[in-house]
C-alpha cells in the first residue's frame, strides 16, 4: 500500500509542473537579434523620431523585490517609518502593486536579483540578503516571495531578467559547489514552476569584487554554458551576464551569451553610451546578439540627449536604475530599502514619461 501512496504522490508532482507550465501565458525569445513576446515583435511597428523600437526591453532595476535582510543586528536600520518594522512580504506586495502601472507607461522589462542590489546606495553594510543558503540551497520564503513577482510579470506579459548573484552576497555562499549547487537549484526552480518570461543573468557585474573564481570574469562563461545545457521539454533560458559601469564584455562571455549586458553606470557622455554599443558589436564572438543596458544611473530626461536616448539610436535596450534616497529617511529610489515602488518622485516621474512618450504605453494584456 505504502508504495502505491508513493507512486500515486509522484504523478501528482509530475501532473502539478505541466499546470504550472500550461497556466503560463508569456514566453519569452530572441530573433535575430530581436525579443519577442508570444512570438510577437516588442512594441510590434513602434518608430521613435525615426528609431525603430519594436524588438527592444524598456526595463528598470527592480532588484530588491524580495529582499529581506538576515542579519538581527541591520535589519532594523530598514524598517518601514510608519510601522518601524521592516516587512518583506509588504515589500513584495507593493511591488507586485506596482507593475500594472508600470507596463501601463509601456515598461515590458525589469531585472531582478535572488542576491538584491545594495539597499544603501554604493555604501558598505554587513546586511545578509540570499535566497540562497550557505550550501546553496534555496530558501522557501525568498522563493515564495520570488513567484508571487514572477506570476504577476506572466500575467502582465512582461520579461524578467533574473539575477541569480551579487557581489555583496556571494560570500556567503560557503564554496565553489555551493555556486554551483545554487544556480542548478535556481534554474531547476523555474523549470519546475514552468516560467518562460525569465531572462537569466548569472551575476551583476562579473568583475567587481566577488570572491569566487567561477564568477569572476575569466571563469563566468561556465556558468552561463551549465546554465544553456539545461532543458525541459524542448526549451531552454535564455543566459547573460554583466559588467560594471562602462565595461565592454569579454570574448568568452559575448561568445557564450543570448544576450548581451551592458551598465551606463560612469558614462557621463551619452555618445559614449553610443561608442559602448558599437565596440561590443565588434569583440570576437558577436553573433548579432541584442544588447542590453539594464542599469544606468543617468537621467536628464528632460534634455534632448541622454543615455536612454542614445541608447535606443543605437538599438539597445536601456534600463533604469535608481538608488538615490531621500533626507527624512524613506527612500525615494528602487533600489534602497525601504523601498516606494510608485512613481512619486521628479525622477521617477521623468523615466516613465519617457518610456511612454517612446513606446506610447502598453495596454492591460
Amino acid at each position: 500500500m505504502k508504495k502505491y501512496i508513493v507512486l500515486l504522490l509522484f504523478l501528482v508532482g509530475i501532473c502539478s509542473e505541466k499546470l504550472y507550465a500550461q497556466k503560463r501565458q508569456t514566453v519569452v525569445t530572441i530573433k535575430d537579434g530581436q525579443f519577442y513576446i508570444n512570438d510577437r515583435l516588442t512594441y510590434e511597428g513602434r518608430n521613435w523620431n525615426g528609431y525603430k523600437i519594436e524588438g527592444l526591453l524598456m526595463n528598470s532595476r527592480m532588484v530588491q523585490g524580495i529582499f529581506d535582510d538576515l542579519n538581527p543586528e541591520t535589519r532594523t536600520k530598514f524598517a518601514y517609518p510608519d510601522t518601524k518594522k521592516w516587512d518583506p512580504d509588504r515589500n513584495t506586495q507593493e511591488f507586485v502593486d506596482a507593475m500594472p502601472v508600470w507596463r501601463s507607461y509601456g515598461l515590458n522589462s525589469f531585472t531582478m536579483n535572488l542576491q538584491g542590489g545594495s539597499p544603501t546606495g554604493y555604501g558598505n553594510s554587513s546586511w545578509v540578503n540570499s535566497a540562497f543558503d550557505e550550501k546553496g540551497n534555496l530558501r522557501k520564503d525568498y522563493m515564495k516571495r520570488l513567484e508571487k513577482i514572477l506570476n504577476q510579470a506572466d500575467k502582465l506579459n512582461m520579461v524578467v531578467m533574473l539575477g541569480y548573484f551579487y557581489f555583496g552576497q556571494d560570500q556567503n555562499l560557503k564554496d565553489e559547489a555551493a555556486v554551483l549547487n545554487a544556480v542548478d537549484k535556481a534554474t531547476d526552480w523555474l523549470f519546475k514552476k514552468g516560467y518562460r518570461n525569465v531572462l537569466i543573468e548569472v551575476n551583476n557585474e562579473c568583475n567587481v569584487k566577488y570572491d569566487h573564481a567561477i564568477l569572476q570574469p575569466e571563469r563566468v562563461h561556465e556558468l552561463i554554458s551549465r546554465i544553456k545545457d539545461k532543458s525541459k521539454n524542448g526549451y531552454r533560458f535564455l543566459v547573460s551576464t554583466s559588467y560594471g559601469g562602462g565595461t565592454i564584455p569579454k570574448p568568452n562571455v559575448v561568445a557564450a551569451s543570448d544576450y548581451l549586458l551592458l551598465h551606463g553606470n560612469g558614462v557621463k557622455d551619452p555618445a559614449k553610451i553610443a561608442k559602448m554599443v558599437k565596440t561590443t558589436r565588434e569583440v570576437e564572438g558577436f553573433r548579432g546578439q541584442p544588447i542590453v543596458f539594464n542599469e544606468d544611473d543617468h537621467f536628464d530626461f528632460d534634455k534632448p540627449d541622454n543615455n536612454f536616448v542614445q541608447a535606443i539610436k543605437t538599438y539597445a535596450s536601456w534600463g533604469y536604475f535608481d538608488y538615490r534616497m531621500k533626507d527624512e529617511g524613506f527612500e525615494e529610489g528602487y533600489q534602497s530599502i525601504p523601498a516606494d515602488w510608485g512613481i512619486n518622485s521628479e525622477r521617477k516621474k521623468g523615466f516613465f514619461n519617457k518610456v511612454k512618450e517612446i513606446t506610447g504605453g502598453l495596454p492591460t494584456p
